[in-house]
């Protein structure tokens, strides 16, 4: 079955491209593999002039790249011109400290010189989702090239035009062939190609259920995988919190990418001092949204990546207000005019949410925030961590020391203060429970799938 570029605004098929062949992926692996070899012995400073050929690319191509993610998942053009000056960013970043980060560390020891060696290890899988098409490649790839690795990338299957412009963009900055690899392949191949010899490692971004099973395939194979799952994040407001303040960043955090983030706000979890008036002001902010054409610059909100995944969330939703949820705005497909040929949802907000509802601790991929009402910041935790997901989180108070202290007590891997959770490349990005584990970005991204080995240099023998 041919992959299909699909347009979620309108429905419109806008391209076409055919899968490869069991034989052709399982070729596309030993390339990789082969390149790696050489790929391995190369200088950094020879990485680093075609990297940054790379990271000058995706700025002088940014529009067009940019108007082919609005137009394959539906996100504003705004932030996807956003997306890819992120991405050059990132190329930037690591051809400019891969050397610095992967430098020999010495071991301080009594009877001997040593020191830990930082070595590529291979052929690297990475899985890759949609709802940031370039960036989420682009963070694998370009650490993991950077460090002498080789990189296939299985992207999902609504994005075969930003799978395909990546793939491209390597090529035309010199990269060697098989050192980036796009493989338009069925979801079953990948465990084969898990479990190949050729295969050093497995990164997976996406669902907690295609994460528990990369990693089950990884564990039974003794390979190494790094995880980014699903997230719910607490957005959490004190009694002391700057109201207008917060009420514009639970905006911004909420339907970011129109609501499909991992790290988007989409707990909103209020002290009741401020409950009321939050909520007020929350409501207000959201019913001003105007839906539309992502490449319309008035639009505030474009569509869902596809329409299956408008479906999926109006059933979640429509299962918790059949529980007893309370629909505070919205709470529906968004049907009307020119809407109704897209995956468009209303930004919605939800209250009455009790554990046993799926808008509770399912991950909601859209536009949809619940909120709740507790009375001091010890229950405002207790409920921030009633999660099965670990990924980010937010604290809002005007005293820095009392919201570094909740913070701490946040059970994530990464926790902001007055804003809400970002990425940032010289900062890691990665969760604990069921949102993963591993890091991205940072120094600590590029050393996921390094051989950390150690190098002792025995003395001679007095004897």
């Amino acid at each position: 079955m041919s992959i299909r570029s699909i347009n979620p605004t309108n429905g419109e098929v806008l391209k076409t491209f055919e899968p490869m062949t069991r034989e052709e992926a399982m070729q596309a692996v030993s390339t990789a593999h082969d390149a790696f070899g050489s790929w391995r012995q190369t200088s950094f400073d020879y990485r680093k002039k075609m990297m940054l050929k790379l990271s000058a690319r995706l700025r002088e191509y940014q529009t067009e790249y940019a108007k082919m993610i609005s137009l394959e998942m539906g996100k504003r053009l705004e932030e996807a011109m956003g997306e890819i000056e992120y991405c050059a960013h990132i190329a930037e970043f690591y051809a400019n400290g891969a050397e610095e980060f992967l430098a020999d560390q010495p071991m301080d020891v009594e009877d001997a010189d040593a020191y830990i060696q930082h070595a590529p290890i291979g052929a690297l899988l990475g899985v890759m989702p949609w709802n940031f098409p370039f960036y989420q490649v682009i963070r694998f790839a370009t650490p993991n090239i950077m460090a002498g690795n080789t990189c296939l990338i299985k992207h999902a299957s609504c994005v075969p035009q930003c799978a395909k412009a990546i793939e491209k963009l390597f090529t035309q900055c010199g990269f060697p062939q098989g050192v980036f690899t796009n493989l338009f392949i069925p979801s079953e191949f990948v465990a084969t190609i898990i479990g190949d010899d050729k295969i050093a490692g497995v990164s997976l971004t996406g669902s907690e259920a295609a994460g528990a099973s990369v990693a089950a395939e990884a564990g039974k194979n003794i390979k190494r995988s790094v995880l980014e799952l699903g997230g719910n994040d607490a957005f959490i407001v004190l009694d002391d919190a700057d109201l207008d303040q917060v009420v514009k960043m639970a905006v911004k955090g909420r339907m970011v990418n129109n609501g499909q983030s991992c790290v988007a706000s989409k707990r909103f979890i209020v002290v009741e001092p401020l409950a009321e008036s939050f909520l007020e002001g929350f409501k207000k902010q959201v019913e001003s949204m105007t839906l539309g054409d992502p490449l319309d610059d008035s639009t505030d909100l474009g569509p869902l990546s596809t329409e299956g995944a408008a479906v999926r969330l109006a059933e979640q939703v429509q299962r918790s207000i059949d529980a007893g949820a309370t629909v505070v705005t919205g709470g529906g497909r968004a049907t009307e005019g020119a809407l109704e040929k897209g995956a468009f949802y209303q930004p919605t907000i939800l209250t009455d949410v009790t554990p046993d509802m799926p808008t509770f601790d399912e991950e909601l991929f859209g536009p949809v925030a619940t909120v709740y009402v507790v009375k001091d910041e010890a229950e405002a935790i207790e409920l921030a961590n009633h999660s099965s997901y670990g990924l980010g989180g937010s604290v809002f108070s005007a005293d820095i020391e009392r919201a570094r202290k909740v913070a701490e007590q946040i059970d994530t891997g990464m926790v902001f203060i007055n804003r809400p959770t970002k990425s940032q490349a010289e900062l890691p990005f990665g969760g604990t429970k069921n949102s993963g584990y591993g890091r991205e970005l940072s120094q600590l991204g590029i050393l996921e799938f390094i051989n950390k080995k150690l190098i002792h240099l025995g003395k001679p023998s007095d004897s």
